[in-house]
């Protein structure tokens, strides 16, 4: 066996290695993903994310769904992409209820600061 021989029996066998790798992973529940998924779910919920972001939480939980009936019938690639996305919308429903929870603290918070100034210029 010549050189060049052994090099392209090295890089067919690399490459037959990486291609199984590859196909066995997208056979492989997505378990953990739809996991990670539920609890960015359930903590955007806990942080107001319905009442602050209803439509990315309304597209988080969508998701969610699609990715546990993808898992229910092993389109494990599907359920992986769907728990991803709900896990993104998740995230911006957090994301933005945490935002709107600091918007109305700084509000109320230059409100009080205002009734103070005014008390103050009564005073004077």
């Amino acid at each position: 066996m010549t050189k060049n021989s052994r090099r392209w029996l090295a890089v067919l066998g690399g490459s037959a290695a990486i291609f199984a790798v590859g196909c066995t992973s997208l056979k492989t529940p997505a378990t953990a993903d739809v996991a990670v998924s539920k609890a960015a779910v359930d903590n955007a919920a806990g942080a107001g994310g319905a009442q602050f972001a209803p439509v990315e939480m309304t597209a988080a939980r969508e998701k969610l769904a699609l990715a546990n009936k993808a898992m229910a019938v092993k389109d494990y690639k599907l359920a992986r992409d769907m728990a991803s996305q709900a896990q993104v919308d998740a995230k911006l429903a957090q994301g933005k209820a945490d935002s709107a929870k600091a918007q109305a603290a700084a509000n109320a918070l230059q409100e009080d600061i205002r009734v103070l100034r005014e008390e103050l210029e009564r005073n004077l």
